[in-house]
């Protein structure tokens, strides 16, 4: 038994130490099993991302380093993505022509716009449009060959006929504007076991001053906040065995979590493949999210999307016919070279130290998150894959709290429009990793796919479907059990 503990031991600090270090699976299993003693942290909790963790003083930035590994040459290809990150892009034709091309449909006109530090974005004010919360637009299938898309996973949803995948409340001169996202709250109080109350805001969404013409009747409307950009690398390397051994999407262990894979179609190595990234997990890399941002949002042309009107449709006719910023044939807006310095970056954007890791409180609070059944979905640990390419991300012990799953939320938080094999009741499980550095970071606590969340206690209430049960005992716990709860939460 000593022998065994001992092989454990050793391949954490290995892990700890130098990437791609080599465990056998028994080993690996054993390192991620969830913990049970809560007396003391565990070994290198204190390092949500492994080596690549970033160590630097807590402020406004502390979203934007790079992986704490990353080398010095590396670093430069680093700094060059984040002023990419950074550029505020302008209509074409500019004397600028690096930087022309945004639309001519936007809903921001920088990467930096919407995930704003490197965090997450903001819902708007009262009476202020939108730029980092905006609304994705489907329809159900109505023809053979879309019902035939979506069941070869070609395609994640159908488009809205006329405004196309979302809704762009942002134009160049000379084109409309597609409309405007509005939303309303209505506040509903949940009375806690100790008797206190905290008030949830349901919202309620809608679209005015569409400009071109109404929408399709069955248009299914979802809203999507900007998340945080740290760590992203390092979930891409997360070996797809390690995740689907977790999924149980018809609950066969019978405690009421079930976890189901998304697949979705990889246009840059042409197959389906596992969804990880966004709301619904419905991108499978991070090259394409990149890709679809930079389209959807910006209406800009990649590598992976070359369409130089973006999310334009054939009905938007002036749109597509706009001047563009492509400059010769088969050109593209972000050349190759610039889309793949913004992909390291976003791979690359290092996942900050814990905090207090070994406070009485924070392990107490270890305790009630586990003890409640928040660790069945929000799984703490993975071992990344081997990728020579990517040595600093290779190898390391990390600490997400997802496990990159679908899990049925509840009717709270349905959006009803189904995205590849997500229906509208599930979500992916969202990664937990600097939630406690939201405020540091935004100067805002907006939680859940569209901030409407103000605090983690708030988002944990909206927990609904296969969190419900885990949801209860939260509201049971004494005020005490809860605060430790919420300071383990603070610390990562």
């Amino acid at each position: 038994m000593m022998g065994r503990r001992t092989a454990i031991a050793a391949t954490m600090l290995a892990l700890a130490a130098a990437p791609g270090a080599a465990a056998d699976s028994a080993t690996l299993r054993d390192i991620v099993r969830p913990p049970t003693d809560f007396s003391r942290p565990e070994p290198y909790e204190e390092n949500p991302g492994g080596a690549a963790t970033g160590r630097h003083p807590i402020n406004t930035s502390v979203f934007s380093h790079p992986s704490g590994n990353l080398s010095f040459e590396r670093q430069l290809d680093f700094k060059v993505g984040d002023g990419i990150f950074r550029k505020l892009w302008v209509s074409a034709p500019s004397s600028t022509r690096s930087s022309d091309g945004l639309g001519p449909l936007w809903n921001a006109r920088s990467c930096q716009s919407c995930h704003l530090k490197d965090g997450r974005g903001r819902v708007p004010a009262p009476g202020e449009a939108a730029v980092s919360l905006f609304l994705r637009l489907s329809i159900p299938p109505e023809t053979a060959e879309q019902q035939d898309r979506l069941a070869k996973l070609l395609a994640s949803a159908v488009p809205e006929p006329t405004y196309g995948g979302q809704l762009q409340n942002f134009s160049v001169q000379g084109h409309l504007a597609e409309g405007t996202m509005d939303v309303a709250y209505a506040e509903e109080p949940v009375r806690l076991a100790d008797g206190t109350i905290v008030h949830l805001r349901r919202p309620t969404y809608s679209i005015s001053g569409l400009n071109y013409g109404p929408l399709h009747p069955k248009t299914m409307m979802s809203p999507r906040l900007a998340p945080p950009m740290i760590g992203m690398g390092l979930l891409e390397l997360v070996d797809e065995a390690d995740i689907l051994a977790l999924a149980d999407p018809d609950d066969g262990d019978g405690d009421g979590i079930a976890g189901k894979a998304n697949r979705v179609w990889s246009r840059e190595f042409d197959r389906a493949m596992l969804g990880r990234f966004g709301w619904k997990a419905g991108q499978p890399t991070i090259a394409q999210q990149v890709a679809d941002a930079f389209s959807g949002d910006m209406g800009l042309s990649t590598p992976l999307s070359r369409d130089p009107w973006g999310d334009c449709t054939p009905a938007q006719d002036a749109c597509r016919k706009a001047p563009h910023g492509a400059h010769g044939e088969g050109a593209v807006e972000v050349v190759p070279k610039m889309f793949d310095l913004v992909a390291f970056y976003s791979r690359h954007l290092a996942v900050p130290a814990r905090r207090d890791v070994d406070s009485p409180q924070v392990l107490e609070g270890k305790r009630q998150f586990h003890a409640s059944g928040c660790a069945g979905c929000h799984r703490p640990k993975f071992v990344t894959g081997n990728d020579p390419d990517r040595p600093e991300l290779s190898g390391q012990l990390i600490w997400p709290y997802t496990d990159l799953l679908l899990h049925d939320m509840g009717e709270g938080l349905a959006d009803d429009r189904p995205e590849g094999l997500a229906n509208g009741r599930q979500w992916r499980t969202t990664p937990l990793w600097g939630l406690g550095l939201t405020e540091v970071v935004n100067g805002n606590t907006f939680y859940l796919h569209d901030g409407r969340a103000r605090s983690p206690l708030e988002a944990i209430l909206w927990h609904g479907g296969e969190a419900e049960a885990a949801r209860r005992k939260v509201v049971a716990m004494s005020r005490h059990e809860r605060e430790a709860l919420l300071a383990f939460l603070r610390s990562l």
